[in-house]
């Protein structure tokens, strides 16, 4: 569930590329220096690149999309006829093998990953910028301050955002999906936290958005975590906020986006919590393996996969997830390998890479349930999800949310048509469409979500 996946069992990320070139005073410089753009034509989504080759032999890599810039590639060898390069300590072994035509003026190759070639064709000139238009770009109206706090024996880092002026300012502890994320939640060159709290900070609320574990500023390892320490984090957010002066600290709420929606109930239905609202953006209303296979099916089926293809990715979902609710890791890893093994060749992950993401964390989040935690809250909720969602699918959450928040004397569920699972306005809801779709968050949404956290908790 991740601010754009549950979770992903098979994830192939791509990340790697580049040349370089060389030069002596008996010979020109070779003709690859300089920037060059193109795209790994993976199928459904071509990724966007952009090198730059040096005449000293070095080259790095631009991925937009991925936010990855200047990025150093290693094995980089080239000339008149060949190009070659690589990427280090990066799953799957990522090479480019390709030459120079002096006719075209291109370099043409193939990108090699995890056993699977995608043709690439590079041609001069920088890689263009992905269009966000809605990205906050400094200098801010309001006051932005990185800090740290203690969550047990690990520290936690992220940025504050506060209005202008002395406070105390109602707050928000933001709480992100699935998977390692930064402070940002950023996925595919969109940075939807950053948005929010841009847009909660205008409206009048102080906003803590902080790196998950393992990630940027914050320790620990999110492999090894389970639902009590992912809940104590959030809790340690809540506590660190209602510490400080400039923070009203009867009015501090959370915002879960997918599996931030597991968590922020769980915190909120504490007792001693302190928690005075909760906003759920895709927050599931079932369990994380209710989840997992209907999501499982719905993708495969946008993706245009064979009926019988997508009963058995279904199938051996619904069995792998049996094991992770089992606690049995190593009966899970196990049958994933048999799962791989079952691939034609050219579609089968190395070895060492299956099961690895097979771990106490994804065993943690399989099994849970929402229900307890959804049915104890008794602050303000706000539950909202996207009609054409795959992740987190509405038809399967809507009902069930309703359903466990019945006895909350304040909590509205509400559906926004046409968004996907990061309130994307989308065609068909795909994640191959995220990284395409120019828009981070719908205003619509902004502007609900607002109006929501007004009437709940006015700003001076």
């Amino acid at each position: 569930m991740r601010t754009g996946r549950l979770i992903a069992l098979a994830l192939f990320v791509i990340a790697a590329l580049v040349a370089g070139c060389s030069g002596s005073e008996s010979n020109p410089p070779e003709p690859t220096a300089g920037d060059w753009h193109g795209a790994i034509q993976t199928p459904g989504q071509p990724l966007e690149v952009g090198v730059t080759f040096t005449d000293k032999g070095t080259a790095t890599i631009d991925i937009p999309v991925q936010g990855v810039t200047a990025a150093q590639l290693k094995d980089v060898t080239s000339d008149r006829n060949s190009v070659s390069f690589a990427i280090a300590d990066f799953p799957g072994d990522p090479v480019f093998r390709g030459k120079y035509d002096s006719g075209s003026d291109k370099i043409s190759g193939d990108f090699t990953q995890s056993g699977q070639s995608f043709p690439l064709v590079l041609q001069r000139g920088k890689v263009a910028a992905l269009a966000r238009p809605q990205e906050p770009k400094p200098p801010f109206s309001y006051k932005s301050e990185d800090v740290t706090y203690r969550s047990g024996d690990i520290t936690i880092a992220g940025t504050l955002t506060e209005p202008q002026g002395n406070g105390p300012f109602p707050a928000i502890l933001m709480i992100t999906g699935s998977g390692p994320q930064d402070r940002n939640e950023e996925l595919v060159g969109h940075k939807p936290f950053l948005l929010l709290a841009d847009t909660f900070t205008r409206a009048g609320y102080a906003v803590l958005r902080t790196d998950d574990r393992g990630v940027g500023g914050t320790g620990g390892k999110l492999d090894d975590a389970n639902y009590t320490d992912l809940s104590n984090d959030a809790a340690a957010g809540v506590s660190y906020l209602r510490s400080r002066p400039d923070i009203d600290s009867v009015h501090v709420g959370l915002f879960g986006h997918s599996e931030g929606g597991y968590l922020a109930p769980l915190v909120a239905s504490r007792p001693d919590s302190g928690v005075a609202f909760v906003v759920l953006m895709a927050g599931p209303g079932v369990p994380g393996s209710d989840v997992l296979v209907e999501q499982t099916r719905l993708i495969a089926a946008a993706n245009g996969k064979p009926a019988d293809q997508v009963d058995t990715e279904v199938r051996q979902t619904g069995e792998l997830a049996a094991l992770l609710k089992a606690g049995d890791l190593a009966g899970a890893k196990e049958l994933a390998r048999k799962h791989n093994d079952s691939l034609p060749a050219d579609q089968r992950v190395p070895d060492e890479q299956v099961g690895a993401q097979i771990t106490p964390y994804l065993a943690a989040l399989i099994a849970y349930d929402p229900a307890p935690a959804l049915a104890a809250v008794r602050v303000p909720v706000l539950a909202f999800f996207g009609g054409k969602d795959l992740q987190v699918p509405a038809a399967q959450s809507e009902q069930p949310m309703r359903d466990h928040l019945a006895a909350d004397p304040d909590a509205t569920v509400h559906v926004f048509p046409g968004l996907n699972h990061l309130m994307q306005p989308a065609e068909t809801g795909r994640l191959s469409e995220y990284r395409s779709i120019e828009t981070t968050i719908s205003p619509e949404v902004l502007s609900y979500v607002t109006d929501w956290l007004q009437q709940q908790v006015p700003t001076k």
